[in-house]
C-alpha cells in the first residue's frame, strides 16, 4: 500500500500531530461526532447538546455575473476539503473564546465545503460545527459533513463498516437514515464518504454501493453525496486518481445515480482520461473533483494545472483542494492568517485581475470567477470577520473578552484587494483595531495625494434600486476630511461608476453619510465600491469602514418585535462566582440576523455576553461582579437592518457568597539549608488576604501572596495558610510539608532512561520507553488509545522523591485539546503495593508540575483517567519526570 499524500494519512495527521493550539476550546455544548454505534442511538430528544447544534440559516442563492478576470471560469467547480476545526473533539458548539480562529473568508471561490475531520480516538462521524454551516450558508456554499473509515493503522475497525453497512430485512439501512435525519436536523447539506479501512470482500464494495444509492433514493433532492476514490469494485483499497472501470461503480452504474461527485485521489498527471470516462458513464466530468494536496507547502505545492486545465480549453474535471487551511496552520497570527489566505486564493499579487503575473501559483482566482450572494436588499457589512480581541455595538466597546463566532462573520468584500490608481494604490486590509460591529472593520492607509488617487472594487451584487433605496457609509478618521467618495456601478455597465462625495467630518468618531438613489431606480447595482482622492498630499493617511449599507427607507425603520419566554434551565454554579447558564427564548417572526445575549452590570452598565441567529445559548463561566445577589440577562432581536428591538429580560440569584479556601502549593519540597523556597497561593478566588505560617522559616510570617522563605536548618517543617474574606476565613496546615537536607542538592530527575512498561501502545514507535528518553520533540512520546491506560517506570532502586513533572501533548507540538485532563501519580517500594501521591482531575497546562512530600520510592506509576480535555480517547505523554536523590 503507498503510504504518501493518501487522505487518510494526511488527516491522522491532522488530528494526532496538529500544531496549533485549540481554537475555542472550552466546557460547553460541543459540536457532535460519533462511532457508528453511538450514531444508530443518537436522537435530538436524548442529546443535549443537539439544540446548539443547529444551524438556522438557509442557503443562500449565488450568481456569477461577470468576471475580472479573462482566465476565469464557473463550469469546472472547486470543492475544499478544510480542516475549520483544528480537531474533533472539543469543538464549542456556537463559537469560542479566542480571537486567534479559523475565519476562512474566501467563499466567493468555493462551490462545495467538505467539513474535514473524524478519527479512531475520538469518532469517524462528524457533522459540521453550526457556526461553519451558518457561514457556508450565507455565503451561498453547500457544507458537508464527514463519514471517515481510517485505515487499520490508524485504528480503523471492519466492525464500523460492518455496522454502517447493516441492513433491515426490508433492504433499508438504519444507519443510512441517520445520516440523513442529522443532516436534515443540524442543517447541513450532505455527507462526505471515506471509506479506506482494509479488509473489504466483493460483497463489502457491493454492500457500499448499495448503502450509497440508498441514500441517493432517499434523500432530499438538494443534498449532495461525495465519495472518495479509494475503495474498487473487490472491496479492496486501491487508489485509481482517475475514474477507471474499477470505481466507476460507486459514482454511476447504469441508469442508476450512485453519488453526485467524486473526490479523485492526488496522484495524476492528467485528467483527459477522466474526463472521457464521465462521459462514457453518462455523467458530468464536472462531478469529478482531481485532488491536490496543499497540506504540507500551500501556495509552494507543485501543480500540474494543465492537468485540469489544458491552455486553450475548457477544464478536463473540476478541482478539489485538500486542506486548504493550510494558511490557518502555518500562521501565528491573524494577520499572518490572512495575508497566507490573500496568497492562496488571489496570489501574491494581491490582486484577482493580476493572477497572470503570479508565478507557478496564480491563485484559485485565476481559474474561478467569484461568486456573489447580494441579489436582494438590505444589505449590511461591517467588515467583520468572524472574531475580535473585543466586541463593538455601534461604535461602543460592549466586551473587552477576545471571542470567535462564524455564525457572526459577514459576508466580506468580493476582491481581495482590487486597487485601481495612476500612482503607489492606498493599501487596503482588514483592521482588528477598530471595529464599529463585531471585532473588525476595513481600514485604507498610506500617502495620499492627486497623483496617486485610488478607487477601490469592493463587492460584487445584482440588487435592485426602488424608489427609496438609500446607501450609506459609516468611517471614522482623524482628519477633518474623509478625502472619500462612494461609487456605484449597475449591472448594464458595471466598469463605469457613479460616484457621490462622502462630507461629513469625523473628528475621529464614527460618522455616518447617507446618499438616496431614487435617480436611479429601476436598475441593478453591479459593484459598491470607494474612491479616495486627496486635493492636496495627506501623509500617513487613515480611513476606517465600520459599515456600508444598502436599504430600502421604508424598510430601514422596522424594528424587530421584543423576543417572548425567555426561560433559563439547568443553572449550574462553581465555586459561588461563576455560573453555567441555559437561554432559550422564543423566535422572533421577522427578518432576524442574529439575537444578542447581555448582561446587566451593577453600575446600570451592559456587557456583551454573545450573539447567535439560533434560539438558544448556552452561557459558560459567567463571572459574578462583586458581591451581586442577581444577575438581569437581556435578549435582543437584530433584524437584517441591524436594527433593535426592546430587550426581553430574566434574573437569576446567585447563591450566598462563599467563604474561601485555602490551598497552597510550593517551588520544592525538599531543599538545602538556606535555599529559597517559594510558596504559591492557589486559595479559591473569593480570597480576600492571606496570611502564612512557616515552621522554623525565615521569615516564620508573611501575608504576601507568594512569599519566598528559607529554612536553615535541617529537618521537618510543617506550613499553615489562612484564607480570608468578608464572609469568614479557612485555614490549611500541611504537617511535615517541607524536608530540610543536605542531600537536595543532590536531587535530578531519576526516571531519566529507566525502564518503562505500560497497558499498552498506539505503536512500537510510541511505547512507554520514549516518555522517559529526555526528548520532547520529534513526536517522542508515550501513546495509547482506549480508557484507563497506566505506564510505569523502575527507577532501578530506591529514592528519595520531591516532585513529578509531566510534559503532555501541547509540549509535544500537538494541540492544547489533547492534554491530559484527568491523572494519578503512585508510587512504590515493591511494585505491588501503591500509595497514591498526585491526584489530579482538570489539568489544561502543556507541562504541570506536582511537589509532593518527601516519599521514598522504587516504582512510579502514571494512570491516566481522562486522556484529553475533550472526546479523543488517546493518551499522549511525552515525558514524566520524577525528581529526587
Amino acid at each position: 500500500m503507498k503510504t504518501r499524500y493518501v487522505l487518510t494519512t494526511l488527516l491522522f495527521g491532522l488530528l494526532l500531530v496538529c500544531v496549533q493550539p485549540l481554537t475555542g476550546f472550552a466546557k460547553q455544548p460541543e459540536s457532535s461526532y460519533w462511532y457508528p454505534e453511538a450514531l444508530l442511538e443518537w436522537s435530538p430528544e436524548s442529546d443535549p447538546d443537539a439544540v446548539y447544534n443547529r444551524s438556522t440559516i438557509p442557503l443562500t442563492d449565488r450568481e456569477v455575473l461577470f468576471s475580472v478576470n479573462e482566465t476565469s471560469q464557473s463550469e469546472s467547480k472547486l470543492v475544499a476539503l478544510s480542516a475549520l476545526n483544528p480537531n474533533t473533539s472539543g469543538v464549542p458548539s456556537q463559537g469560542g473564546k479566542e480571537f486567534f480562529a479559523n475565519t476562512f473568508s474566501y467563499w466567493q471561490y468555493v462551490d462545495l465545503m467538505v467539513y474535514w475531520a473524524g478519527s479512531a480516538g475520538e469518532g469517524i462521524i462528524t457533522p459540521p460545527s453550526a457556526d461553519v454551516i451558518d457561514a457556508s450558508h450565507k455565503n451561498g456554499v453547500p457544507i458537508l459533513g464527514n463519514v471517515f473509515f481510517p485505515p487499520k493503522v490508524y485504528g480503523g475497525q471492519e466492525e464500523w463498516v460492518d455496522q454502517m453497512l447493516t441492513q433491515r430485512e426490508d433492504g433499508s439501512f438504519p444507519a443510512a437514515d441517520k445520516l440523513l435525519e442529522v443532516a436534515e436536523y443540524y442543517g447541513f447539506d450532505g455527507w462526505f464518504i471515506n471509506q479506506e479501512t482494509e479488509g473489504g470482500t466483493t460483497e463489502t464494495a457491493q454492500k457500499t454501493k448499495e448503502f450509497l444509492k440508498y441514500l441517493q433514493d432517499n434523500k432530499p433532492e438538494d443534498m449532495h453525496i461525495m465519495w472518495y476514490d479509494s475503495m474498487i469494485d473487490n472491496g479492496s483499497i486501491k487508489w485509481q486518481n482517475h475514474l477507471t472501470d474499477r470505481n466507476k461503480m460507486f459514482l454511476q452504474e447504469g441508469n442508476d445515480r450512485i453519488s453526485d461527485s467524486m473526490f479523485l485521489n492526488f496522484w495524476w498527471k492528467n485528467q483527459q482520461s477522466s474526463y472521457d470516462k464521465a462521459l462514457e458513464i453518462g455523467r458530468s466530468p464536472f462531478d469529478l473533483y482531481a485532488g491536490i494536496d496543499v497540506e504540507a507547502n500551500g501556495t509552494s505545492t507543485k501543480i500540474d494545472w494543465n492537468g485540469i486545465f489544458p491552455e486553450g480549453q475548457k477544464p478536463l474535471t473540476s478541482l478539489g483542494i485538500y486542506r486548504p487551511d493550510w494558511a490557518f496552520k502555518t500562521a501565528t497570527t491573524i494577520e499572518e492568517f490572512y495575508q497566507k489566505e490573500q496568497e492562496f486564493w488571489t496570489g501574491e499579487a494581491g490582486d484577482p485581475r493580476k493572477t497572470g503575473e503570479n508565478g507557478d501559483w496564480k491563485g484559485m482566482a485565476h481559474y474561478f470567477t467569484a461568486k456573489t450572494v447580494i441579489q436582494d436588499l438590505p444589505f449590511v457589512t461591517h467588515f467583520n470577520t468572524g472574531s475580535g480581541k473585543f466586541f463593538a455595538v455601534d461604535g461602543a466597546i460592549r466586551s473587552k473578552d477576545e471571542w470567535n463566532n462564524r455564525s457572526l462573520q459577514d459576508i466580506l468584500p468580493t476582491w481581495r484587494w482590487l486597487t485601481e490608481s495612476e500612482g503607489k494604490p492606498l493599501n487596503v486590509d482588514f483592521d482588528w483595531d477598530t471595529a464599529f460591529y463585531g471585532g473588525s472593520s476595513l481600514k485604507v492607509t498610506g500617502n495620499l495625494s492627486k497623483e496617486n488617487a485610488t478607487h477601490v472594487k469592493l463587492y460584487k451584487m445584482n440588487s435592485p434600486i426602488e424608489k427609496d433605496t438609500e446607501i450609506s457609509v459609516t468611517y471614522k478618521t482623524k482628519l477633518k476630511n474623509p478625502n472619500m467618495k462612494l461609487g456605484v456601478s449597475f449591472v448594464d455597465q458595471p466598469d463605469d461608476f457613479v460616484f457621490f462625495d462622502v462630507k461629513k467630518k469625523s473628528r475621529n468618531q464614527w460618522m455616518e453619510e447617507t446618499i438616496k438613489l431614487k435617480k436611479y431606480k429601476g436598475k441593478e447595482i453591479a459593484t459598491i465600491s470607494l474612491f479616495f482622492d486627496g486635493k492636496e498630499t495627506i501623509d500617513d493617511y487613515q480611513i476606517n469602514i465600520g459599515e456600508i449599507k444598502v436599504t430600502n427607507k421604508h424598510n430601514d425603520n422596522k424594528v424587530p418585535s421584543a423576543s417572548k419566554e425567555v426561560k433559563l434551565k439547568n443553572q449550574t454554579f462553581s465555586d459561588g462566582i461563576y455560573a453555567d447558564l441555559e437561554v432559550y427564548w422564543e423566535s422572533v417572526k421577522a427578518d432576524i440576523q442574529h439575537y444578542e445575549i447581555y448582561r446587566k452590570l451593577p453600575n446600570g452598565n451592559k456587557e456583551f455576553i454573545g450573539a447567535v441567529p439560533n434560539h438558544a445559548y448556552y452561557i459558560s463561566g459567567l463571572r459574578r461582579s462583586g458581591k451581586e445577589t442577581k444577575t438581569t440577562l437581556e435578549v435582543v432581536a437584530v433584524n437584517t437592518e441591524y436594527k433593535r428591538g426592546k430587550s426581553a429580560n430574566i434574573t437569576f440569584e446567585w447563591p450566598p457568597y462563599p467563604l474561601p479556601k485555602a490551598d497552597f502549593s510550593v517551588s520544592k519540597t525538599v531543599a538545602a539549608p538556606g535555599e529559597e523556597v517559594q510558596f504559591f497561593n492557589n486559595s479559591s478566588e473569593v480570597t480576600e488576604e492571606v496570611e502564612w505560617q512557616f515552621e522554623g522559616a525565615t521569615p516564620s510570617v508573611s501575608k504576601e501572596n507568594d512569599p519566598v522563605v528559607t529554612f536553615e536548618e535541617e529537618g521537618l517543617y510543617s506550613v499553615t495558610l489562612v484564607a480570608k474574606n468578608s464572609e469568614g476565613e479557612n485555614l490549611l496546615t500541611k504537617d511535615e510539608y517541607i524536608t530540610v537536607s543536605k542531600d537536595a542538592k543532590d536531587i535530578t530527575n531519576v526516571a531519566l532512561n529507566k525502564t518503562a512498561t505500560a497497558s499498552g501502545a498506539c505503536a512500537t514507535s510510541e511505547g512507554p520507553m520514549y516518555a522517559v528518553d529526555g526528548i520532547v520533540t520529534n513526536n517522542s512520546k508515550w501513546c495509547a488509545i482506549g480508557a484507563n491506560h497506566w505506564m510505569k517506570v523502575d527507577l532501578s532502586k530506591t529514592y528519595t522523591l520531591s516532585k513529578f513533572v509531566v510534559k503532555h501533548a501541547e509540549a509535544g507540538g500537538e494541540p492544547a485539546a489533547f492534554n491530559t485532563e484527568a491523572f494519578t501519580i503512585e508510587s512504590s517500594l515493591d511494585g505491588e503495593n501503591w500509595s497514591e501521591v498526585v491526584s489530579v482531575t482538570n489539568n489544561t497546562a502543556a507541562i504541570s508540575e506536582h511537589s509532593i512530600p518527601a516519599t521514598e520510592a522504587r516504582y512510579v506509576r502514571l494512570s491516566i483517567k481522562q486522556p484529553t480535555q475533550g472526546g479523543d480517547q488517546a493518551t499522549r505523554i511525552f515525558e514524566l519526570e520524577a525528581y529526587g536523590y
